[in-house]
Formats: C-alpha cells, sequence, structure tokens
C-alpha cells in the first residue's frame, strides 16, 4: 500500500475512533502520536496523515454543513459512523488539498467504503464526493 493511501487510512480511523469516543479530532490525534513514541507494536503516524486530521479539524463545520446539504435524504445522525468518517475526510482533502489529485481522492475513499463498510457506500460515498468534487471552485467558502 502507498505511503499515502497508508495516511490517508489511518486518518479515516482517527476521524471514525475521535466520533465513537465522542472527542476532538486532536485528542484522538494526540494519543496516537503519543501511542506510536512509546509502544513498538504501533504504526508511526506520519506528516500526511497529521496534515490530513488537523486540516479536516479545521475546516469540521463547513465539512459537515457540505454533506448535510448534499447527502439527499440523509441526516448527519443517521448516517453509518464509517460512511460519515469517510465523507469528512474526503470532502477535506477533495476541497482544500490541491496536490491531490481529485480522481485519486474519490477513488481512495471508495476503496475505504468497501473495505470497511456496506455494499451501498461505496456508491453513496462517490456519489456525494463526486457531487462536491462538481462545485468544488465555490465551496471553500466560509
Amino acid at each position: 500500500m502507498a505511503a499515502r493511501s497508508k495516511s490517508r487510512k489511518r486518518a479515516f480511523q482517527i476521524l471514525f475512533e475521535a466520533d465513537q469516543r465522542d472527542a476532538s479530532v486532536t485528542e484522538v490525534l494526540a494519543d496516537w502520536l503519543r501511542h506510536a513514541r512509546t509502544d513498538p507494536r504501533q504504526p508511526p503516524v506520519g506528516e500526511y496523515t497529521m496534515q490530513l486530521v488537523e486540516g479536516y479539524a479545521a475546516h469540521a463545520a463547513r465539512i459537515d454543513e457540505l454533506i448535510a446539504t448534499y447527502a439527499v435524504d440523509w441526516e448527519l445522525d443517521r448516517m453509518p459512523v464509517v460512511d460519515l468518517s469517510i465523507l469528512r475526510l474526503g470532502a477535506y482533502e477533495l476541497i482544500w488539498e490541491d496536490e491531490t489529485p481529485d480522481a485519486v481522492v474519490l477513488d481512495e475513499c471508495v476503496q475505504l467504503a468497501k473495505e470497511f463498510s456496506t455494499d451501498d457506500s461505496p456508491g453513496f460515498v462517490n456519489g456525494l464526493l463526486g457531487r462536491l468534487k462538481e462545485l468544488k471552485p465555490s465551496l471553500r467558502q466560509a
């Protein structure tokens, strides 16, 4: 697995864990960093993972607003947490991380949905992130 893919997967796991623990993503990131330093069995937390988590944290309210707006017939609190975590990560990276090609973001998020969620989730994730990709130029506003 490529380094960016591993970083993305770890960022997804941190976002998911934060939701499960009802903790901030930065708090969970700090826990992961501490565990990686003190327990040799823990994988290291790379720079890109930190960039994704911290970037999401900086735009979390806007990202949730966008997901709620464009997820037709889905309320955030009814969405599977796995899907929501993938969408949050994907929305951040798609809209605010210009160095990653949009097609890569969509593909990797769909792969995460295939690995961690339901059979219907990859299509849902692809559809919603595809819509955000189309609207990307107008979505960065606060």
